[in-house]
């Protein structure tokens, strides 16, 4: 008697980055965010998989990519309780669950047409007033761009 197959099995990577719990609706956000899709080395995804945590979830496989600190403030901003795990020789060699940073820097473009950050090229600057809401206060007009509204350059 066959059993059923209940799960797929990903090949492993050597070396690189696998980034779990991301909001099923999240996945190209991040892969485009992280420019993932012009990356010349091997990337796995998978959406809507199934999660007893989250409900679903969706993951990324990089090969060969370790990711700056910069870069993990981005994937904060649309998967706050992301992990990411660092792979080298086939074993996790550190974990981190991403989290929002108090400040965000050249990531998002402020929402307001009339931002001196839209008209000059000025690097965008941003405080986090609300980590749970995700609400940024630009620090040229004051003005506040919600989770909605971000804009990732």
């Amino acid at each position: 008697m066959n059993e059923k197959v209940k799960e797929l099995k990903v090949s492993a990577i050597e070396n690189g980055t696998v980034i779990d719990h991301i909001p099923a609706s999240a996945v190209f956000q991040v892969i485009k965010m992280l420019k993932l899709d012009e990356f010349d080395q091997m990337v796995l995804f998978g959406t809507n998989l199934e999660s007893k945590k989250y409900g679903s979830k969706g993951i990324i496989k990089v090969s060969n990519k370790f990711f700056k600190p910069e870069e993990l403030n981005k994937i904060s901003l649309v998967a706050p309780h992301a992990s990411v795990i660092e792979i080298k020789d086939y074993q996790v060699v550190k974990k981190t669950i991403v989290e929002i940073p108090d400040n965000i820097t050249a990531i998002v473009k402020c929402f307001n047409p009339n931002c001196i950050t839209n008209i000059e090229v000025i690097t965008t600057r941003f405080d986090v007033v609300d980590k749970e809401e995700i609400r940024l206060k630009c620090r040229y007009c004051e003005k506040i761009t919600v989770k909605n509204n971000m804009v990732f350059k």
